[in-house]
């Protein structure tokens, strides 16, 4: 296999975007990845779209060609293909297009990944949100994704003694870290006593513990490592993916306090790198509600299980941490559009390995990785890159 390389990203402020369409979201995002890589829309061989609901929130199906002809690819006849895979759509979408400039069958391939949930009314978006989890065993009976995220919590807080104020201390960092972040959809500090104080969603999970159902897109551009020397004078490299899958109900799962899909995919990417997650310089993990982000760093390794609260709550985890953790806000302030995610996080960790983050800027980052889940760990994907000097 090639090596890889991302050459150029681009993506649209998150938020509840009332003036633009799926199709006009996909087109900002498209635009700024393809400006930043210095090509053409004639230099792409194929386009990968992650995407969830487009045919439950907006009623439109079949995107791929849609976006292609968004982007000027459709004059000559470039292959556009959707993946779904709930929340993880953008990351899985990321790893088809790696694969497919890898293996030689393309040289430049755009991704890009986009969702509108705005256009949604609430109880529609509930059960579109919940069809990444079980539909038959879990949906049907009345769980919603926060009521199955608050069981998962619950329980880590009678297995390890994880607190309110350490699922809080998520949160507070994350809008911290949003602050410095312009495309972020809620860029503002919040204190403790907020999020402590907020009326539950599903306990013990409160309204601040949970990402918000976004509008946005993402885009970025993946080349053979060979060309993007030629092309972009900061190629970032693929250097690991990794993908797994685990039970979609969490009834059927050996333990509601870690995500054997997050921890196999990892383990797959980490050796793919050839190297730990001690190397790793910062992280953008799956942070759609706050003990999400704690399972994420336990179940990645980057602490011990049980251990994650506390290391959120001790500033291991910050921006001036040892190792940071959703640099750009995460799923929780810079918005959650679920096709978007996996590839916004690329585009943050691409921007970081650049020495262009600006004041969130994590000094002296080589490697980062991303981790984007679909559902409640019934997917994940994880992936490793490197900056090149």
């Amino acid at each position: 296999m090639r090596d890889v390389a991302v050459i150029g990203v681009g993506i649209t402020k998150f938020g509840e975007v009332w003036d633009k369409s799926l199709r006009q979201l996909g087109l900002e995002a498209g635009y700024l990845a393809i400006l930043d890589a210095g090509i053409t829309s004639d230099d792409v061989d194929a386009l990968y779209i992650g995407n969830m609901s487009s045919g439950s929130a907006i009623g439109q199906e079949h995107i791929a060609p849609l976006f292609a002809d968004q982007v000027a690819l459709t004059h000559k006849h470039t292959p556009a293909t959707r993946i779904e895979a709930a929340s993880a759509s953008g990351g899985l979408a990321f790893r088809q297009g790696y694969f497919a400039v890898a293996a030689g069958q393309h040289e430049i391939v755009v991704v890009g990944g986009a969702e509108k949930m705005s256009d949604t009314n609430p109880s529609e978006l509930v059960d579109t949100l919940v069809s990444g989890a079980d539909r038959e065993w879990e949906g049907f009976f009345g769980a919603t994704l926060p009521s199955l995220w608050a069981m998962m919590a619950r329980r880590h807080m009678h297995e390890f003694g994880t607190t309110y104020e350490q699922l809080a201390a998520v949160v507070v960092k994350n809008h911290k870290n949003a602050k410095l972040n312009k495309k972020a959809q809620f860029p503002f500090e919040i204190n403790l006593e907020a999020v402590l104080n907020a009326p539950r969603v599903a306990e013990p999970l409160g309204i601040f513990d949970c990402a918000p159902a976004s509008d946005g897109a993402a885009t970025v551009i993946l080349c053979s490592m060979d060309r993007a020397q030629d092309i972009c004078d900061r190629p970032v490299k693929i250097i690991g993916s990794g993908q797994a899958s685990d039970f979609m109900s969490l009834h059927d799962r050996k333990s509601l306090t870690s995500i054997d899909s997050t921890r196999f995919a990892a383990h797959r990417a980490l050796k793919q790198a050839n190297m730990t997650i001690k190397e790793i310089d910062l992280a953008e993990v799956h942070d759609s509600y706050s003990i999400s982000e704690i399972l994420a760093i336990e179940d990645l390794g980057i602490v011990e299980k049980g251990h994650g609260g506390k290391a959120v709550e001790d500033g291991l985890t910050a921006l001036d941490g040892e190792i940071p953790v959703n640099t750009s806000g995460g799923l929780k302030a810079r918005g959650h559009p679920p096709g978007a995610t996996g590839v916004a996080q690329i585009v943050e960790i691409v921007t970081q390995l650049r020495g262009d983050a600006k004041e969130r800027q994590v000094k002296g980052a080589r490697f980062g990785l991303t981790h984007n889940l679909g559902g409640t760990g019934g997917t994940a994907v994880v992936h490793i890159l490197e900056g090149v000097a």
